[in-house]
């Protein structure tokens, strides 16, 4: 071990107002932070080796800003996203970038440095630090491939292991700009860019400096911006960094389009699929069905057909072949239903929407508000109809006080007819009427074996609606320094460069 990591764990070690999360187990996540609980790290499109590491390192369930970034920036595409500490952002652009950097390695070749490959940029010493003993959990063995650039620690000891050619440099903007205009690293082979808590760098008047470090690098690199706040001032910056942006917001919730009809029906959870299968009946245009779970949103569509509906169904389950052409077939009208997932319905982009439904209430406000977001676009009108158990009116009024909007009420029609899972359900012999079971399960009280209730699965797990402004998970980041065509140039192309030249001021 290095004296200049020996150096970074004694400083890690004393830095006890900011701990890194150790995982999202509610062990690691005793305030309770928001998770996106129909989602798995496993469904994400990495390597099983990446998958493993997560699942060893405790990391199960993403957090809600891991769930919306990491799909796209799987893709290559640029990221802006408006997230606070403490929402679990850095794993949001570590996965991506270990995955990018594994799936596309570059062969060493000997007597040759490694170019760097990725540059994650932070406003302080202590969060870089985070970052870099969080990619250090999730890659075991990396700690020659991945360097911190700071003020504050060895000059001399930082340039002795981007001289060992890193792939990532976890970097404050002050140092990698004083090393850059002294020419000790080289950036112009660096793939993927993170800008994290930009607002902060900024108010620290580290602009002219992230200026001249993004002015070197490739345009043709992914980037990932974070910011705890978008103003018109950051948004007119970050603009000239990013390409055609993914946009994020966590904590962030807006209001719902006015030219959407917000309307709410009192439904049996038994009854739902009857009351859907009506609507489609009486009504015309194009319907996107949420469902909560996977399950959930495979049963839906399967049950649509069998009624005679053109439907398909997209999350994370199916393939990406099978998305592309759920998705294709919904926008060429084909399939007049699409039943999707929160996640996997984040990849459509139609305007000829009629109709959202809501068949389960979604896990928190925002997400409601993205759903309903896919209908009334370009100026047109649209309709979004939740569906809510009786046991759920609560959620919806506070969801109605949360987003400050006012919904229709309806009820639906008793006589609707019920979806029978297994076998019908004996109220007689359980001494309970079907509402009665749905709520126990709901609540979690006295659960009914399903041995002698097939039915009592209909009860839906108690949304709670809560904000996204927070999210559990682990905020950590990798840095990558390199030589050659990534690293700082060969010692004896610059002047007066000799190692053992006086010592190098500190910082």
């Amino acid at each position: 071990m290095t004296s200049a990591t020996l150096e970074q764990n004694d400083q890690i070690s004393q830095n006890q107002q900011n701990p890194i999360p150790q995982a999202n187990t509610a062990a690691a996540n005793p305030a309770g932070l928001p998770l996106v609980e129909d989602v798995r790290f496993t469904d994400f499109n990495i390597s099983d080796s990446l998958k493993n590491r997560l699942t060893s390192a405790g990391f199960m369930m993403p957090t809600p800003v891991q769930a919306k970034a990491i799909p796209p920036a799987l893709e290559g595409k640029d990221i802006l996203a408006t997230a606070s500490t403490g929402t679990g952002k850095t794993l949001s652009f570590l996965i991506p970038m270990i995955q990018r950097m594994d799936a596309n390695s570059i062969p060493s070749t000997k007597g040759k440095r490694g170019p760097i490959r990725a540059l994650i940029l932070l406003p302080t010493r202590e969060l870089a630090m985070q970052v870099l003993e969080a990619y250090w959990k999730l890659v075991p063995g990396s700690k020659s491939d991945a360097v911190l650039v700071c003020g504050g620690l060895s000059e001399n000891n930082q340039l002795d292991q981007l001289d060992r050619g890193p792939r990532l440099v976890v970097a404050t903007p002050g140092r990698l700009e004083d090393f850059l205009r002294r020419r000790e690293i080289n950036i112009n082979a660096v793939e993927m860019l993170v800008l994290d808590e930009v607002d902060r760098m900024l108010d620290m008047g580290f602009l002219p400096a992230i200026r001249r470090i993004v002015g070197a690098l490739p345009k043709t690199r992914q980037t990932m911006c974070y910011s705890a706040t978008l103003d018109a001032n950051i948004r007119e910056i970050v603009r000239d960094y990013v390409k055609e942006p993914v946009r994020i917001e966590i904590g962030q919730t807006s209001k719902p389009s006015d030219r959407v009809e917000l309307r709410v029906y009192t439904v049996m959870q038994d009854q739902k699929l009857g009351l859907l299968d009506q609507m489609l009946r009486q009504e015309e245009g194009t319907f996107l069905v949420f469902s909560r779970t996977k399950h959930g949103a495979d049963r839906i569509s399967k049950k649509l057909e069998k009624l005679g509906h053109d439907a398909d169904v997209i999350h994370g389950d199916r393939s990406q072949s099978q998305r592309t052409a759920a998705l294709k077939g919904f926008a060429n009208g084909r399939h007049r239903v699409l039943v999707a997932t929160d996640v996997a319905a984040r990849g459509i982009d139609v305007n000829d929407i009629a109709h959202v439904i809501n068949y389960d209430l979604p896990n928190a406000s925002d997400d409601f508000v993205h759903r309903i977001g896919r209908t009334g676009r370009a100026g047109k009108k649209g309709v979004a109809t939740t569906f809510v158990m009786p046991q759920e009116r609560h959620d919806a009024r506070k969801l109605e006080r949360e987003l400050k909007i006012k919904f229709e009420w309806r009820e639906a029609d008793k006589n609707l007819e019920k979806e029978v899972r297994n076998a019908p359900l004996d109220t007689t012999a359980q001494g309970q009427n079907l509402m009665q079971l749905e709520t126990r399960s709901w609540k979690g009280n006295d659960p009914v074996s399903p041995m002698t209730t097939p039915n009592a699965n209909y009860g839906a797990k108690k949304t709670g609606f809560r904000s996204r402004s927070g999210g559990g998970g682990f905020s950590g980041g990798r840095s990558s320094g390199g030589r050659g065509p990534g690293g700082r140039p060969n010692s004896n192309s610059r002047p007066g460069s000799s190692r053992s030249g006086p010592a190098r001021r500190g910082q």
